[in-house]
């Protein structure tokens, strides 16, 4: 199994209490560190209010982000989970990840998906399309990067989209380009995208869910002529990890506190209640039973998030000196 770290960026209220003017000395180091540890790759998020609501905290952006982690480290991937396609013009975003591609020494990962955070939409006015125009621009943008990123050259004339032999110079370093990784699950048209165009897929991670998306993946990889075999089925983890259950609980009951001076009574216990009874969430142990279990169904590539990284790195460590080793 691989592994992925999320590096905090305030999207979930994950550096509220640091001042803004240490919050990138803080993402810094986090990436350093990931970089001199197990981890294969780090991400952020592609957002721009927080959640679970907007708040005056921080929300740093995605694609800034990839830039600067690919001048601070030297080895780990950088990927976004996932860029949303409309947020950016698709030959524009190909351009600009081009470059992080550069600068970087090629280690940019492309995690794209339609977008779904209806607030942030309509306040940066974009509106708020409908599921299938978010998903139709997302199709056609894939088109547009997958050329751009291998001929250095775009043209479409599509629905929502138009490039007339745009370019793309210098390519990415990648051959054949930067990776897709096509987010979510939507059985009927982001699966269906998935496999037509991905080498990775993201979508629900706890195990039955993950397997029924992975069969109908394998349905429409057998429609339109792909090697599903070829496809790694990655998904994302909230860890909250202990040496015992009574520390786990300890965690969880800090991050309650961390999250009470920003979010309502009832806020706050959704959040924390939405962390228990997942995949990783428990001893290392237990983990370990868990993501041994998602590996045989396919799930050959976790993205872990630990809550408490900006102030704490020690759930972090446990798990790159426990877990990782035990599946990786």
């Amino acid at each position: 199994m691989r592994f992925g770290v999320f590096i905090p960026q305030g999207w979930r209220l994950d550096l509220v209490g640091i001042d803004p003017a240490e919050q990138w000395a803080t993402m810094r180091r986090l990436a350093q560190h990931a970089d001199a540890g197990p981890w294969e790759s780090l991400w952020v998020y592609d957002h721009f209010h927080t959640v679970p609501e907007p708040t005056e905290e921080a929300t740093h952006e995605a694609w800034t982000l990839m830039a600067a982690f690919g001048a601070v480290t030297d080895r780990i991937r950088l990927g976004q989970m996932c860029t949303c396609m409309a947020y950016r013009n698709p030959m524009y975003l190909a351009k600009v990840a081009a470059t992080c591609d550069l600068v970087s020494g090629g280690r940019v990962e492309m995690g794209i998906g339609g977008g779904w955070y209806e607030h942030e939409w309509r306040a940066y006015g974009y509106g708020f399309p409908s599921a299938g125009e978010r998903l139709r621009r997302l199709d056609e943008g894939v088109q547009i990067m997958r050329q751009a990123w291998t001929t250095g050259r775009a043209s479409l004339d599509g629905r929502h989209y138009q490039v007339d032999d745009a370019r793309c110079y210098p390519l990415p370093l990648q051959e054949n380009g930067i990776p897709l990784w096509i987010a979510g699950g939507g059985e009927k048209v982001t699966l269906k995208i998935s496999a037509k165009y991905a080498q990775y897929t993201n979508f629900d991670g706890t195990l039955d869910t993950f397997t029924a998306k992975s069969d109908i993946l394998r349905s429409h990889c057998a429609d339109a002529g792909t090697d599903f075999d070829a496809i790694t089925r990655s998904a994302n983890y909230n860890v909250v990890i202990g040496r015992t259950e009574a520390e786990v609980e300890d965690r969880l009951t800090q991050l309650a506190e961390r999250l009470a001076g920003t979010l309502s009574p009832a806020k706050v216990q959704e959040t924390v209640d939405g962390f228990r009874g997942m995949p990783a969430v428990g001893t290392p142990e237990q983990i370990v039973e868990n993501l041994r279990t998602l590996e045989k169904a396919g799930m050959t590539y976790a993205i872990t998030y630990f809550a408490e990284a900006a102030y704490d790195t020690s759930g972090m460590d446990l798990f790159a000196a426990e877990v990782v080793p035990a599946l990786g």
